[in-house]
């Protein structure tokens, strides 16, 4: 029987940009042009978000702000505060698209990496949960309006896959996550950045204040339906309970999403240069 013959490529390789989403690697043997999938770096990058999208099917019970926990009038309040800000998101959609077709890739990107980071769920105050949020990452790619729409569309998916939230706090939601929270964040980033701040920094600061507002906003959300005495001194409770878990969770978003954003810097610059992030 003949033994299989094993070739050793050659170590020098090329990287092409032009013409593709990313940068993609190469290698020539016998004068023909052989794509690599990805360099170790990036391969790395996928094996950890891989890994990392399993975790939320471990557990299932805990939520944004559960279904039916809010009052019916609220609600509807929130889902009707959301509808401009979704109107103006698909418009933002539209012309991003439109202006390049690229950036429907990495749309898909921002919306998974949403998706993956707000599964990861730590019970916090009954009725909800922390987790990261991931909005932050792409309201700075994209602006925040467009995060609207990728939020309620992750989220609404949240909550008929994983019982993650629920169809009746669905606005309630979207409001703190998918408006509030990448609101702040897009500003954060662009004031640092007009303060000559580095943009790794920058990065951070935005991705990580952007989580904690989202945060701040849902313990709103919840006082404003289950005051004490006030709703100041809901709102400290709230706020109180939700930091012990959040706080640490914000720095742990802030670095996660300097780390994707350096790769997408090194593999992805001109495409981040016509989004005007760098």
């Amino acid at each position: 029987m003949r033994k299989s013959q094993v070739y050793k490529f050659p170590k020098s390789f090329m990287t092409v940009l032009e013409g593709h989403f990313c940068a993609k690697t190469y290698f020539t043997y016998k004068g023909e042009k052989f794509m690599l999938l990805a360099n170790k770096k990036t391969k790395l990058f996928i094996t950890a978000l891989s890994l990392i999208a399993v975790i939320p099917t471990l557990n299932v019970s805990a939520m944004h702000i559960m279904e039916g926990y809010l009052p019916i009038t609220h609600s509807i309040i929130w889902g009707i505060i959301c509808i401009p800000f979704l109107i103006l998101g698909g418009i933002s959609i539209q012309k991003q698209t439109a202006k390049d077709s690229k950036t429907k890739i990495l749309l898909a990107l921002a919306g998974a990496f949403v998706f993956i980071l707000s599964s990861l769920k730590i019970p916090s105050v009954t009725g909800s949960c922390s987790h990261p949020t991931g909005t932050g990452l792409g309201a700075i790619l994209f602006g925040p309006s467009i995060m609207s729409v990728l939020g309620i569309i992750v989220l609404l998916f949240q909550s008929l896959l994983l019982a993650h939230g629920g169809i009746t706090t669905l606005g309630a939601n979207t409001f703190s996550m998918a408006i509030a929270g990448p609101f702040v964040s897009f500003g954060i980033y662009k004031l640092s950045r007009k303060l000559k701040i580095p943009f790794s920094v920058s990065v951070f600061l935005g991705a990580a204040i952007g989580d904690l507002v989202t945060y701040v906003v849902t313990s709103f959300q919840l006082a404003l339906a289950f005051p004490d005495t006030n709703i100041f001194v809901s709102l400290a409770k709230f706020m109180g309970i939700f930091a012990a878990t959040q706080l640490p969770i914000a720095i742990a978003e802030g670095i996660l999403s300097v780390m994707i954003m350096g790769v997408l810097e090194k593999n992805c610059k001109n495409e981040l240069q016509q989004l005007k992030v760098i």
